[in-house]
């Protein structure tokens, strides 16, 4: 998909009736029909190769009814012999014959019936088992990630969320692209080949049980209106929407978005914190991923942190932000001193790979 830098439409008069997807429906690179077409060109050739190499060698057979082998008989002799029938009014009676029976007809025999087998697994058994555990899935999903858009920054997202110890199972990855969410089912995660504009395709993976929503569609205008969706269907879920746009920022936030990132501006940001100091932009990445020294991390505080500063955190941590009845306080700010029940904190705590901090080497 490519970025937009316009401002979005109006989104009245946009049709959310469409057709009806299975949850979690799995990739395939070839259709249904065509893997059957294919399965069965390769056993009719097969047959066709044992019929030549019987009509070729049909001196080595005897019809006990009248003597005579015809190209019928052939035919005849090969099917029953495939099928392992064996009637016994045509038989081999040549060594030739027997042992090219031995030899040749009987692995393509084995290889014919392996290939129904593997078709009436593939088609019904394994395909019936599939569409009950998909089911399966869709009545458990609860407390889940959902991340609408599958393209360069919902892939990080994800791989993100993976190196931060979420488990995959509980990630669902809705993009229309087959390519694309093979990556992120080969990942582990629960994967929808669908349109994440359409009521359908979130009732489907429980939206409204989720416990939070990533969009990035790579348009502003597909992502706002994925939002706006999102937003009807599940009025208390948080949303986080990717949006290149500056003047898109307030439309998506009007749209229900609880964070609105803009990867411009945050490019931005780091170039001119690099122009100010040559490692600004170095930190502001390493906070930024697990894979850093340290990280960003909100919470709600704990009961023991009641009443204590923002500076006496349990966890060891920096205390930058309280978010108190949806203020914003810097950790200077005298409300700060004094922590109160239901306060999210933003921190700043070690990983596993920075030294803890206490040793008097801490970031």
């Amino acid at each position: 998909m490519t970025d937009d830098k316009s401002r979005v439409p109006g989104a009245e008069g946009r049709t959310l009736q469409g057709p009806r997807y299975q949850p979690l429906r799995r990739a395939v690179k070839i259709p249904v029909w065509g893997d059957l077409g294919i399965r069965l060109g390769i056993a009719l050739f097969l047959v066709f190769i044992v019929v030549m190499i019987h009509w070729a060698d049909r001196g080595g057979l005897v019809d006990n009814l009248d003597g005579q082998i015809s190209f019928l008989d052939v035919v005849y002799f090969t099917m029953i012999s495939i099928t392992t029938t064996g009637f016994g009014d045509i038989a081999p009676i040549s060594d030739r014959a027997r042992m090219v029976e031995a030899i040749i007809v009987t692995p393509i025999r084995f290889a014919v019936f392996f290939i129904f087998v593997g078709t009436a697994y593939n088609f019904i058994i394994k395909r019936s088992w599939e569409k009950f555990r998909m089911a399966h899935i869709q009545e458990k999903l609860s407390d889940h990630i959902v991340v609408l858009g599958y393209g360069v920054s919902g892939s990080e997202s994800v791989s993100e969320l993976i190196q931060r110890g979420t488990d995959p199972r509980s990630i669902v990855v809705i993009d229309p692209s087959e390519e694309r969410i093979a990556h992120a089912e080969a990942l582990g995660c629960n994967v929808m080949a669908a349109d994440a504009t359409r009521d359908d395709t979130l009732n489907a993976v429980r939206i409204s049980e989720a416990q939070t929503v990533l969009v990035s569609a790579g348009r502003d205008d597909t992502s706002i209106l994925m939002v706006l969706t999102v937003r009807h269907l599940a009025p208390n879920v948080p949303i986080s929407v990717v949006v290149r746009a500056d003047d898109n920022e307030f439309l998506a936030r009007q749209a229900g978005a609880n964070n609105v990132i803009n990867p411009v501006r945050f490019t931005g940001l780091l170039l001119a914190g690099s122009a100010k100091g040559a490692h600004i932009a170095d930190y502001l990445a390493d906070l930024a991923s697990v894979t850093g020294r340290v990280q960003l991390v909100e919470r709600e505080i704990t009961a023991e942190e009641c009443g204590t500063s923002i500076t006496d955190l349990k966890t060891g941590g920096r205390g930058l932000r309280v978010y108190r009845n949806g203020e914003a306080l810097g950790f200077w700010e005298a409300e700060c001193q004094s922590l109160q029940a239901g306060d999210i904190v933003v921190e700043i705590i070690p990983t596993e790979n920075g030294t803890r901090m206490g040793d008097g080497q801490g970031d």
